[in-house]
């Protein structure tokens, strides 16, 4: 085949937002060890993963051609395929709802129902609510747009339980906590970006000691909230360790940029993109706990937790 006809294959690919996807199956495989106790049918894992990229990857695609006038507008954004013209807008649309309806009949038939409509919500949530309904109309875009990234955790844990329990939520609610603290300080470092193309992200519309204040104010909810896992699926002490260490750097960098926008400090000073860098870094160790407490009691039986 043609160099060209991989060329169009990455277009495609690149539609779909790879790297966001990847941020939200880390948390799909360690909700299914946790439902589980233990190590989950691969094949079951494997559907999952399967569907779930596929649901994602649909929704980043239609986001695409929705938000296409504000990307061209944008230099983050600009050589996307439907700002570039290598992928047209129907052609987008068309790869969208099939990659969608592929991942939920991959999700009903191979995982069960219930994983297949919660992401199908997860789709139209993000699609319909967030890129049609909010991110153009207000600051809080991301807070509750964000939800529709926190549902792969309830998708893993119903894959294997066939329900949605207490732990599931609690998790949920730590990636939606999350969300602001890993979005705003990016939308700090773009805050022209999206000035430009008239998307009221918070740093466009607040002041930076305002947009900081926010973070630190969801930076502590969520680490409170990753705390009740403990007593409520229960955890041990691997996953307390981790969620102590890795949410007490999160705050004190958290913290930190709180401390510079009080000071005025310019954006080298502010330094917003450490704390994006590391909120990634964080959901993976605390993801990485989730799987490893489980699996650790497992094999050594009757350690105390």
């Amino acid at each position: 085949m043609g160099r060209g006809f991989w060329f169009l294959v990455g277009q495609y690919v690149a539609l779909t937002k790879p790297r966001i996807i990847e941020l939200l199956l880390i948390t799909t495989v360690p909700v299914m060890v946790l439902a589980q106790r233990g190590i989950p049918s691969g094949w079951l894992v494997l559907a999952t993963l399967v569907g779930g990229t596929l649901s994602a990857g649909a929704a980043n695609t239609l986001n695409c051609v929705i938000d296409r006038d504000i990307d061209a507008l944008m230099n983050r954004t600009a050589s996307r395929p439907l700002v570039t013209g290598t992928i047209s807008t129907r052609s987008a649309v068309v790869f969208g709802l099939v990659l969608c309806a592929v991942a939920t009949v991959v999700l009903g038939v191979f995982v069960n129902w219930l994983s297949a409509w919660l992401a199908l919500a997860a789709f139209a949530f993000y699609v319909g609510i967030y890129s049609v309904v909010l991110k153009r109309r207000t600051p809080q875009n991301i807070v509750w747009g964000g939800a529709a990234g926190c549902m792969p955790v309830l998708i893993g844990w119903s894959a294997v339980t066939n329900r949605v329990d207490w732990p599931a939520w609690i998790l949920f609610l730590v990636i939606f906590f999350w969300t602001p603290p890993h979005y705003w300080p990016l939308s700090m470092k773009f805050k022209d970006d999206y000035a430009a193309a008239s998307v009221p992200m918070l740093p466009v519309v607040a002041r930076m000691v305002v947009v900081s204040r926010q973070i630190l104010i969801y930076s502590w909810v969520m680490v409170l909230v990753s705390l009740v896992l403990i007593p409520v699926a229960p955890m041990g002490w691997v996953y307390a360790a981790g969620a102590l260490i890795s949410g007490g750097l999160f705050l004190a960098e958290a913290h930190r940029l709180h401390r510079h926008a009080v000071l005025g400090a310019a954006q080298t000073v502010l330094r917003p993109m450490r704390l994006f860098h590391y909120s990634i870094t964080y959901l993976t160790v605390l993801f990485v706990a989730v799987a490893v407490d489980p699996l650790l009691y497992l094999a050594i039986p009757g350690l105390v937790r």
